[in-house]
């Protein structure tokens, strides 16, 4: 049995630009990073309107997660076997603050149903499994700082146990300036060996 993986492709979405694979395809000229986000969106021509109800956290989750799983989806029984490992350091941090300010005035105290929902880090990895129709394994990891070492184990033992068939991994930061979205594809095909220190040096391209 064949046990070696490499990373088969990976993304970068900042403030500055997205790029597929080392190849930037997007640069972000004057925009905010909600508005550049709603670029990439029409860039790629999703079609899909809920996106625009999405937290930023859970729209970056998802744009990373099409530019990726699009472009695997010619081989669409591998694609939906794919599980998905994210993780991040600031939690929801940012959309929770929003909905602290709905509810800490008591004579203003309207809390919205459509912020709340976006309360939870993992509501983006939701988003996507809907939207590819993906029924693996998933899990969402808080650290303080990116952890490639982790992600790399943690990945090999899902595929080793046959749980999956290629994983997409993400990176998805999203609190005050602190912007980036990093995702890549694991499986048994490509030419990048799936090591901690491959893993790092994609990350930091960015």
């Amino acid at each position: 049995m064949d046990n070696t993986y490499f990373i088969s492709d990976f993304c970068h979405i900042t403030a500055e630009e997205v790029s597929v694979n080392g190849t930037v395809i997007l640069k972000n000229e004057t925009a905010g990073f909600e508005t550049f986000l709603k670029e990439v969106y029409q860039a790629i021509d999703l079609k899909y309107s809920k996106f625009f109800k999405m937290d930023t956290l859970s729209k970056l989750t998802f744009l990373g997660a099409e530019l990726l799983l699009k472009k695997e989806g010619s081989d669409v029984e591998n694609w939906k076997e794919t599980a998905l490992v994210f993780s991040n350091k600031s939690s929801s941090l940012e959309t929770d603050r929003k909905h602290q300010q709905s509810i800490e005035d008591s004579e203003n105290f309207y809390p919205s149903p459509a912020v709340f929902v976006y309360t939870l880090p993992n509501i983006g990895m939701g988003e996507v499994a809907i939207r590819h129709q993906l029924q693996t394994d998933n899990a969402f990891f808080v650290f303080d700082e990116f952890e490639p070492e982790f992600l790399q184990k943690y990945t090999v033992s899902l595929l080793q146990e046959k749980k999956c068939s290629q994983i997409l991994c993400g990176w998805t930061e999203v609190d005050g300036v602190s912007r980036h979205g990093f995702f890549y594809v694991v499986s048994q095909h490509g030419t990048t060996l799936h090591t901690k220190q491959n893993i790092k040096n994609i990350y930091t391209q960015s």
